[in-house]
């Protein structure tokens, strides 16, 4: 691979803004900065959280509603499918309106529809009032990421985001923990109820405490013209095929797709932890299963130490290669994380419980090398879309989390099914090494210019 200069037709696939003013990045004060990434990322512990933390109170809840472990099970598909399609609505409207505005809406939003959750008297209701909450859900992925993106500098941005996808990251893997706890001592209803006080916190917190990240909304741009020209503005920023526009863009489709297949990952590693974990290992209480989610949950705290600093380390070192930086020198430093470790300990994870060797151990260890592997992998994905798409970042957020939760809510769903059919650990990681194969060629084709 090449030191020179790159050519201008490989610096136009992602070209940079043409002009980074300093006070872009100094309108915060570091504590400032450290308060807004911390509100960030407990934002985003809360949205992803609702996603898994009922998945070891599925026997209570079918037990509730006289269903079956399957039709509760596509509630959370359900779920994650509406976290996929509110990326249309959140992305534009931060864009426009501006940061603040969006994280008071659908802070209010996710706490009023947590509590109708709590209160559900049918199976109907729970599955309205479920897929409403995530509407609401997506804006503070979204978000972070773009206010992320408006107050760190390029150079520093991987680091911020990977505390920030700590939150996000370390959600999905303890909320069956926090739901173990919680069914096994109490009714799952008190998950909701637990989940409307986090989301009160969030709101008072984004009304009083938290200042609007993006310099000039595009509301306010428009403002300055006619009713029927911030009319028009708004159309064009809420037209969802502007979302799905941005993926004709060859770097943006692969990198989504890479991210996208490292959530499929994650969800198909946690959804069915209870239906194949329980029975291979004996265990008997919904405590005893969440506990296990405590694996992949270090696993993305030591993540999140490696790799947004990792990300960073490696665009300076490209910086002083080349003289000049680019956004794919990032993509480089996922590449050992995405090619061997997740695809190996995801092998091993489906050999061990599939021959049940080694009890509870070896299927742990495995569990705790994938959520280091993909939390370490996710700020290089994450901060290239930022850093290619400067411009855009509402919208390429959107796109991106778009195809994320799609999968996420594909994995979910059919592995309810696949593994009430018998099917074994060991197909499953096949499946796994596949995907990982196929996103390390597509990171590798995205990193060479």
């Amino acid at each position: 691979m090449s030191s020179t200069t790159p050519s201008r037709d490989q610096l136009s696939i992602t070209p940079e803004p043409q002009r980074v003013y300093l006070s872009t990045y100094t309108r915060f004060s570091k504590g400032r900065k450290l308060l807004v990434t911390a509100f960030l990322a407990y934002c985003g512990l809360l949205a992803t959280m609702s996603t898994t933390s009922v998945l070891s109170a599925i026997p209570e809840v079918v037990d509730t509603f006289n269903t079956s472990a399957a039709v509760i099970s596509i509630s959370n598909a359900v779920y994650l499918a509406c976290m996929g399609v509110s990326a249309c609505l959140w992305g534009p409207w931060a864009d426009m309106f501006g940061r603040r505005s969006a994280y008071i809406w659908s802070t209010l939003f996710f706490l009023c529809f947590s509590i109708g959750t709590a209160v559900s008297p049918s199976l109907t209701s729970f599955f309205v009032f479920r897929g409403l909450t995530a509407l609401q859900g997506t804006a503070f992925l979204i978000l972070g990421s773009s206010c992320i993106s408006d107050i760190y500098h390029p150079t520093e941005r991987a680091t911020s985001l990977g505390w920030f996808l700590s939150g996000t990251m370390i959600g999905p893997a303890f909320g069956p923990i926090i739901g173990g706890i919680i069914v096994t001592y109490s009714h799952w209803r008190v998950i909701f109820w637990l989940q409307s006080s986090l989301a009160a916190v969030s709101f008072i917190f984004a009304i009083f405490f938290f200042r609007e990240t993006m310099q000039a909304p595009i509301s306010t741009e428009a403002g300055h013209g006619s009713v029927v020209q911030l009319i028009g503005a708004v159309a064009r920023k809420f037209n969802p095929s502007m979302v799905f526009k941005l993926y004709m863009q060859k770097h943006m489709l692969f990198v989504s797709l890479a991210s996208s297949a490292l959530v499929w990952n994650m969800y198909s590693l946690l959804t069915p932890i209870r239906y194949v974990l329980n029975p291979r290992l004996k265990l008997a209480t919904p405590l005893e299963s969440g506990l296990l989610y405590i694996s992949p949950g270090a696993g993305y705290i030591l993540g999140t130490l490696i790799g947004g600093r990792w990300a960073d380390h490696t665009v300076k070192r490209w910086m002083v290669k080349r003289g000049t930086r680019l956004p794919e020198d990032r993509l480089r430093s996922s590449l050992v994380f995405l090619g061997i470790l997740l695809p190996g300990s995801m092998l091993l994870y489906g050999w061990t419980v599939d021959a049940r060797l080694g009890g509870i151990p070896l299927p742990v260890i495995f569990m705790f090398f994938q959520g280091v592997a993909q939390l370490a992998a996710f700020p290089s994905l994450n901060t290239y879309i930022l850093d290619a798409m400067q411009d855009k970042s509402g919208q390429a957020s959107a796109s991106h989390y778009l195809m994320r939760y799609l999968f996420a809510a594909l994995a979910s769903g059919q592995l309810v099914f696949r593994t009430n059919n018998v099917t074994t650990s060991n197909e499953l990681a096949t499946g796994f090494v596949k995907i990982s194969r196929l996103r390390g060629c597509r990171m590798v084709s995205t990193a060479k210019f």
